[in-house]
């Protein structure tokens, strides 16, 4: 995942400063020249990493800061209040045509993620109850109108084209036919390059000045670094773009670009791509990002991945279960299945504050919900219903069944236990009111997220096996 040096650097300078009762101006200038080293480890602008810490250290040698009773705290919390404003500040939404469709154009450099992009926000806004419409301008690249069409299919979202035709006329009636049929959003496609050259920009230019598209965004690689920024800067130097989506944020990247971008090009990072899926997409929010750096988690979007993969139905009758202290293997069974719904185990983790910054890829075992599963399955109906009848003999035969040792069976039904006994502290609620008290529950006390996650430690008492 993206900023894990980073992370592991700033958490190494602050382990410093927290460590001393009282700092000096020395210290926060110390701390903060490794700060600078980190960024631009992390590929940061060299400017913007200087600027940063500038305004970090004007911020923490102030009086407020020197006599507080903790000052290393307080510099942390500058510094996490400056990455958030680094970032953007705030969330930044698409606009929204006072007249539908709202039309949003989709450029960038060839590979860059742009067709499965224009299909993972259409995804998005569709689950908003929006009606979302693709245009296929790409003309070039060689089946682009195809896996516009393919991922269109996917995700049951229409798809414009007209063949080879001029991407500017495309694009008109693309626009004219989202009118006329009542689509709310339509994404033009449009081609790519292998670098920034005169014609492309040219061909982007007369399709903005053709159909005025309510949002340009500009589809950038994490993965190229510190050459993202500088794509960013050409395109909006050279077509003024709206705001940025940064796909392969989970890759193995450094993550500099997403503290860049804002900084050199003025315009915010709108979405990021965080997975293969047509799914796995989240809007950027600066401050939960600023926080998953600094390792303190990042709640929020724990929660909502959570509730995004809730099965209401199931969710219910699980309510009803609890209430009449019923949960059983079953219901186990449709627990692990949303938690992998969710997205990567190792992502979601870190997700939780004090927790993520904390546990290591080769600590996790993400297998470990199909070995439960497996041995689940391995159960009768009525075991699955009665995990209390299972006694020796019984995990004998369902160890022996599902190819596994007893001592799984008795991991698996540790978990059960400990999971009924935690589900059952939130009440029965679901929805809403389970997310706040989630949310309160996790910022309390990260030892009973941990427990949630099935994080009891490492070994043998361990059921994920890290």
């Amino acid at each position: 995942m993206a900023f894990e040096g980073l992370s592991e650097r700033l958490e190494n300078s602050f382990k410093k400063l927290r460590a001393k009762g009282k700092l000096t101006e020395a210290d926060v200038k110390e701390a903060m020249r490794e700060v600078r080293f980190a960024l631009l480890e992390a590929d940061v602008n060299y400017k913007v990493a200087k600027d940063f810490t500038k305004s970090v250290t004007d911020r923490a040698v102030g009086e407020d800061v020197m006599e507080s009773l903790t000052p290393g705290q307080m510099v942390i919390k500058i510094v996490n209040e400056e990455l958030t404003k680094l970032m953007g500040g705030s969330e930044s939404r698409l606009s929204t045509a006072n007249h539908p469709p709202t039309v949003v154009m989709m450029c960038g450099l060839q590979g860059s993620g742009k067709t499965t992009h224009c299909a993972k926000i259409a995804l998005k806004l569709k689950k908003e109850g929006h009606r979302p419409m693709l245009a296929a301008c790409d003309i070039y690249r060689p089946a682009a109108i195809k896996q516009l069409q393919v991922v269109g299919a996917q995700i049951d979202v229409p798809v414009f084209e007209m063949g080879t035709e001029s991407p500017v006329k495309i694009a008109e009636e693309a626009v004219k036919h989202a009118r006329d049929h009542g689509y709310d959003y339509v994404f033009l496609d449009t081609a790519g390059r292998l670098h920034i050259d005169e014609e492309l920009m040219q061909e982007l230019c007369n399709i903005r000045s053709s159909v005025h598209p309510n949002e340009i965004l500009l589809v950038i690689d994490a993965m190229t670094g510190q050459d993202a920024v500088n794509v960013a800067k050409s395109f909006n130097d050279a077509l003024g773009i709206d705001g940025v989506v940064l796909t392969k944020l989970d890759g193995d990247t450094r993550g500099g670009a997403a503290l860049s971008v804002r900084a050199v090009t003025g315009k915010p990072i709108k979405f990021v791509g965080t997975g293969e899926k047509l799914g796995d997409l989240e809007s950027f929010h600066p401050n939960r990002m600023a926080s998953r750096i600094l390792g303190m988690g990042d709640v929020l979007s724990f929660i909502e991945r959570a509730e995004q993969s809730l099965d209401e139905k199931k969710a219910a009758e699980l309510e009803r279960k609890l209430a009449k202290n019923k949960f059983d293997l079953n219901d186990l069974l449709d627990q692990f299945e949303q938690l992998e719904r969710m997205g990567s185990i190792k992502d979601t983790i870190k997700m939780i504050p004090g927790i993520g910054n904390k546990i290591k890829d080769s600590d996790i075992d993400e297998k470990a919900f199909v070995k439960f599963k497996a041995i689940i399955y391995s159960m009768t109906l009525k075991e699955r219903a009665q995990p209390d009848i299972i006694n020796p003999s019984r995990k004998r035969r369902i160890a022996a069944g599902c190819g596994m040792q007893v001592e799984d069976v008795n991991k698996l039904l540790s978990q059960y236990k400990q999971m009924k006994k935690m589900i059952s502290q939130f009440g029965g609620r679901s929805g809403p009111k389970m997310s706040k008290k989630m949310q309160r529950m996790m910022r309390q006390n990260p030892e009973m997220a941990q427990k949630m996650m099935g994080m009891t430690g490492r070994g043998k008492n361990n059921p994920f096996g890290f």
